[in-house]
């Protein structure tokens, strides 16, 4: 297992999120180290895919943008190396599992061990198809971090008992995106999880705003954030690690006051 968990034992961890090779190469490294310098507990990497079922527009297009750029899996491995040389924060990918599959289950495990990322998060991967990459991935310290939805139903207990690294709790029903209106239940969502897991929760799936990302990180143990991050890549381009870095400090300032708000 990763040292992911440790993470959130110190403090409400904030997940920023950036589609690897969008706009380019070196953007997107340079993007990476802002979201570090700027408050990032973890960076989650998104791996371009064709058929991003989980996505909405925002990172659709930001795929898109990336397979346009030439983008190839070996070039987020690439980014991710070339990351390395100026920042050592923790590192998960999000990606899908035909891509994993694809590369070789245990190749691409070994190749995120060699770059010290933590962990995968796979939105397409069901719980019962878990133990296809779990031992795998365990043998490289490499935590498969679950999903858990307003969906997930009676599922929730068993997702919680396998879970390592963190939960990824969806914030409402649909796909990615910013919006104002969230699932109502996520506080008892969350403390059903709590009953069965001392695994740490991160809340994502729409929230954009430091006034969000508050009350979120008042509800879980931390916040990830990616359509807003994302949208200011559109909008900067090759500009916009300044942004990242400002809108990442905001964030953290955000989440920060959440914690002192319960000391």
């Amino acid at each position: 297992m990763s040292n992911l968990s440790e993470i959130f034992k110190n403090h409400k961890a904030f997940i920023p999120f950036v589609v690897a090779d969008d706009p380019d190469f070196d953007t997107t490294v340079a993007n990476i180290v802002a979201l570090a310098e700027g408050g990032a507990d973890i960076v989650e990497v998104g791996i371009p895919f064709s058929d991003p079922i989980a996505d909405g527009g925002v990172i659709q297009a930001a795929d898109l943008r990336a397979f346009d750029a030439g983008v190839r899996t070996k070039t987020v491995f690439q980014i991710v190396e070339a990351a390395r040389k100026q920042t050592d924060v923790p590192i998960v990918f999000l990606t899908y599992l035909n891509i994993v599959f694809k590369y070789g289950y245990d190749a691409f495990c070994k190749k995120c061990q060699d770059l010290d990322v933590s962990g995968l998060v796979i939105p397409d991967m069901p719980y019962e198809s878990r133990d296809e990459i779990v031992p795998i991935a365990d043998k490289y310290d490499i935590d498969i971090i679950p999903l858990i939805a307003p969906t997930s139903g009676h599922r929730v207990e068993k997702i919680a008992k396998a879970a390592s690294g963190f939960i990824y709790v969806v914030s409402s029903l649909g796909i990615t995106g910013e919006r104002n209106e969230f699932f109502d239940g996520l506080k008892d969502l969350v403390a059903e999880i709590k009953k069965y897991t001392d695994v740490p929760t991160a809340i994502g799936f729409g929230v954009h705003t430091p006034e969000q990302a508050k009350t979120m990180a008042g509800i879980a143990d931390g916040v990830i954030i990616g359509s807003a991050i994302v949208d200011i890549v559109a909008k900067q381009k090759q500009n916009a690690p300044q942004a990242v870095k400002e809108f990442t400090k905001s964030i953290r300032a955000a989440v920060d006051e959440t914690e002192k708000a319960n000391v």
